[in-house]
């Protein structure tokens, strides 16, 4: 009877296995559809980067906001225009005074100095920089506006046909919208199309000067095999991120819109690498994405009943666009027809609490700055126009889409912090009153607000990222009472 029983064990393990596979699955995907359901913004997207196979959609066709996703597309046209020879790497770019003015995330050079083409695609792919993208769409188009038209028509050939673009760097705009869909398509185009550009993307630090940044990207390093791509976060859009990765013969690209931190989209993403990549094909490359006014992917080899029952399989062939020729870059621009704006309900993403945060700290600031509990935060309002950068003027219009300054990215490292209040308006403006008041301490520093909880209700800390260490952050803390301002640092 022993000798029976052994001989089932094996057996047995076998279908345990199965079955812990398949309950893990069903877990993957109930915690997919929970999520989902509690954020409106939210959208993932994963295909098989050599087959075009969809192997994960959720609202991949719905329109969100791109956000600093939009520097993909800005990188593509700068990678078009130097395999074309019309721009060497050593090409330099001037800087306006508008580019000069776009809000952080940014390199912070002065209006008309110049940059490196190659410096600018490094000030991208890793800070995230709106000054530096301004100036690559106004070098390349004439115009931003042009250059949105450009931009929007590219999408069109490479068959994102529910994109449009109106800017080069993925800062509120009511009408630059996308899907997690058409963002897979580019990551590919990307890849596929520039593979002498492609490792830009995998760059971990990039120093300019005596300024050294790190890569937004923080799946870069977490998983084996990941090689970019590109962040993004508008408060509208919540926290957005492409990558790609290649490991064992296999190779996908994923796509996570909506993200209510930067930490819980990376661990989104990363599960979903951990459950989509084994089942990427080992086969050989197809080219997926074609050039010019013709472009279309290339349909999965994989039947859709291949495909797990519970996951969305769409035809994954773009209608045929009726787009005007390919444009050259500076020409007269061609208009776009512009997608129907998305239903997309805007509320602040909730950021983890920093921790080892100071409470007493804490309590010091909400008292400093006047802070009266309140059962409900005051709805997020603009700050005052008066402490608004005049870059985000032209994108204050009746849209729900946040007009205040935000970062491309959740911060990171050491920040320093000036304020707790009950409402994010407030936050804001106190935001807007430091810098304004302490400009010289803070002038390279970047704006953002962050939520907590205390006995039950929300309150909002007023914080600057952008430090280099802990030493720079207390210095400036020291600095910053000479203007009455409270100030602790903590590193997130």
């Amino acid at each position: 009877m022993r000798q029976s029983f052994a001989g089932m064990c094996p057996h047995h393990q076998a279908v345990l296995k199965v079955i812990i596979s398949f309950l893990a699955a069903i877990a993957l995907i109930a915690g997919f559809a929970a999520q989902a359901s509690a954020n409106p913004r939210y959208a993932a997207y994963v295909m098989d980067a050599k087959t075009g196979q969809v192997l994960f959609n959720r609202y991949g066709d719905e329109q969100r906001y791109p956000a600093s996703l939009t520097k993909m597309m800005t990188l593509y046209m700068l990678f078009e225009a130097m395999e074309s020879g019309r721009v060497a790497k050593s090409t330099p770019i001037p800087i306006s005074a508008k580019a000069a003015a776009e809000p952080p995330t940014k390199i912070g050079l002065r209006a008309g100095s110049t940059i490196t083409a190659e410096n600018a695609i490094y000030s991208l792919v890793t800070r995230s920089a709106n000054d530096i993208a301004t100036a690559i769409g106004e070098f390349l188009g004439g115009s931003e506006q042009n250059f949105a038209r450009l931009t929007t028509t590219k999408a069109r050939q490479l068959g994102m046909n529910s994109t449009t673009f109106q800017n080069a760097h993925g800062l509120p705009n009511s009408r630059q919208v996308t899907t997690a869909r058409d963002m897979a398509i580019l990551g590919i185009a990307l890849r596929e199309h520039f593979p002498q550009y492609y490792s830009y993307f995998g760059t971990r630090e990039f120093t300019l000067g005596k300024q050294r940044f790190g890569n937004h990207n923080r799946v870069l390093g977490r998983v084996r095999g990941a090689d970019g791509i590109k962040t993004g976060y508008i408060r509208a859009s919540g926290f957005n991120l492409v990558s790609s990765v290649q490991d064992d013969g296999r190779s996908i690209v994923a796509v996570v819109m909506g993200g209510r931190s930067g930490r819980t989209r990376d661990d989104h993403m990363v599960e979903l690498i951990r459950e989509y990549l084994p089942r990427a094909s080992r086969g050989s490359k197809q080219m997926l994405v074609a050039r010019g006014s013709t472009s279309q992917i290339v349909a999965s080899a994989a039947s859709p009943q291949q495909l797990p029952q519970t996951i969305a399989t769409p035809q994954f062939r773009p209608a045929m666009s009726a787009e005007p020729a390919p444009m050259e870059l500076a020409l007269a621009p061609t208009s776009t027809p512009q997608p129907s704006m998305p239903q997309i309900v805007p509320a602040p993403a909730p950021v983890a609490a920093a921790e080892g945060t100071d409470e007493v700290a804490e309590r010091i600031q909400m008292a400093f700055a006047g802070a009266v509990p309140s059962a409900r935060p005051t709805p997020p309002s603009p700050i005052p126009s008066q402490a608004v950068p005049a870059a985000l003027e032209a994108v204050k219009e009746r849209s729900n889409v946040d007009p205040v300054q935000t970062s491309s990215t959740q911060a990171s490292g050491w920040v320093i912090q000036v304020a707790s209040m009950p409402s994010e308006s407030e936050a804001n403006s106190f935001l807007a009153s430091a810098k304004s008041r302490a400009s010289n301490v803070l002038s390279g520093a970047e704006p953002f607000t962050e939520t907590f909880e205390h006995n039950g209700r929300t309150y909002y800390r007023a914080r600057f990222s952008g430090f280099a260490g802990k030493d720079q952050a207390w210095n400036a803390c020291g600095s910053l009472k000479n203007y009455d301002i409270a100030c602790y640092a903590v590193q997130m």
